[in-house]
This record gives C-alpha cells, structure tokens and sequence, in this order.
C-alpha cells in the first residue's frame, strides 16, 4: 500500500510519459492482462488510455485493473489512467519513504 505522498510522487512521474496501451471497445483481455503485466515488470509505471468507444468507467477500469494485476491504482483523469507495481527484478523508481 503507498501513501498519499508517494501517489502524488509517482502522479508527477507518470506526467512525462505517454501512454503505452489503450483499451477499445472489446475491453480488458486476458492477452491485454499479459501485457500490462509485462509492463509493469519491464518499467514500474504504466500508462493506460481508455478510448471513447470502450464505454468503460476510468476509476473502476483503474481499481479491477489493479486488483487483477496485483499493482497500486496511482490516477484516474479524463480517460488516462496510471498503474504501479514494484519490480522484482528491475527495480528503477525510489519512492518517498512512508
């Protein structure tokens, strides 16, 4: 579980970077899944683009994705959202301490 200073932290980290997937109107897949998680492993935080056509709600989207993919929801604005996961071999972003 991350604090609210290292939410905010990782929020101003994940500004500078632009979005690796996006999520179409056949939502969440189990191949989609694999990615993500691959991703998370490869960079720690990822941003997700959820388009127009999805019909998907951006928060519950964040919070399902989280849980499925053992991460911490960072962010939820307009349809971006923002996930992070501690790497267990490559670890690149130092978080605030608690």
């Amino acid at each position: 579980m991350i604090t609210s200073k290292q939410r905010v932290y990782l929020r101003g980290l994940a500004n500078g970077i632009d979005a690796l997937y996006q999520i179409g109107k056949e939502g969440i897949t189990e191949n989609m899944l694999t990615q993500f998680d691959n991703a998370l492993e490869a960079r720690e935080l990822i941003k997700i683009t959820i388009l127009k056509n999805a019909f998907l709600d951006p928060r519950t989207t964040l919070s399902d994705l989280a849980k499925s993919l053992e991460a911490e929801p960072v962010s939820a604005v307009g349809l971006k959202i923002v996930l992070y996961r501690e790497s267990k071999k490559n670890k690149q972003i130092i978080l605030p301490k608690k």
